[in-house]
């Protein structure tokens, strides 16, 4: 089954990062969606609770039913993002025989920008991507990522890994750094592309040409697992 034969998709996301389910509503739902458009448009440390209440013209209080704080509300983006890829990921991979096929089909995926899908209308994924670029390790570059981990707030994160991490496995029992190499692939994409676009001298990929992130992590991982 391709992503593009599936119905309207509705990603479920931990209870324990958010007071009140933002699906369970119109205003919920407009939070979550305004909240990627003002994140994407002001970067994470600008954006707040009042200026989301005046984007979509409803109190503070209101938003606050919803999610303890910005912090919280910046997991359950990122939350949905790593749910989603872990779904496409399964998706996608489903039903090769081949886990070297498999693998450089993961590596596209976990290395490409999220282009909008027509079953996700709830979310803009182009700002959405741009967000997990820039403000991805604000989430657990924390004082509290600890307790945060012990409550379960980055499973997502570690599923869509160590998925992927299998692959490796499957094709190189013996390499001993399998959750390692594609977190690693997983965050220098982000990087490169920041690079790529904000300080190129880091970088010998070109904006025009980002696509040889793809290529150039493909590269590695390849000649890691050999």
């Amino acid at each position: 089954m391709k992503i593009e034969d599936t119905p309207n998709i509705l990603i479920k996301i931990d209870e324990k990062i958010f007071t009140k389910d933002p699906t369970s509503s119109e205003l919920g739902r407009n939070i979550v969606l305004h909240s990627i458009g003002l994140i994407d448009e002001l970067g994470f440390e600008a954006f707040t609770f009042k200026k989301l209440a005046d984007k979509i013209q409803c109190t503070e209080a209101s938003i606050y039913r919803y999610f303890e704080n910005k912090h919280k509300l910046l997991i359950y983006h990122l939350t949905w993002y790593w749910t989603w890829m872990e779904y496409r990921l399964t998706l996608s991979t489903a039903n090769i025989k081949s886990p070297e096929q498999r693998l450089k089909i993961a590596l596209q995926l976990l290395t490409s920008p999220l282009e909008q899908e027509p079953h996700v209308p709830q979310v803009d994924e182009a700002a959405l991507y741009r967000i997990v670029i820039v403000e991805s390790q604000k989430v657990y570059l924390t004082k509290t990522v600890d307790e945060e981990n012990k409550q379960g707030l980055f499973l997502s994160y570690k599923k869509l890994c160590k998925k992927a991490a299998s692959i490796v496995s499957e094709i190189n029992p013996d390499y001993r750094y399998p959750t390692a190499l594609i977190s690693t692939v997983i965050e220098t994409s982000y990087d490169q592309r920041y690079f790529a676009r904000h300080l190129p001298s880091l970088t010998e990929i070109p904006k025009e040409q980002e696509e040889g992130i793809t290529e150039y992590l493909t590269e590695l991982v390849l000649k890691a697992i050999k």
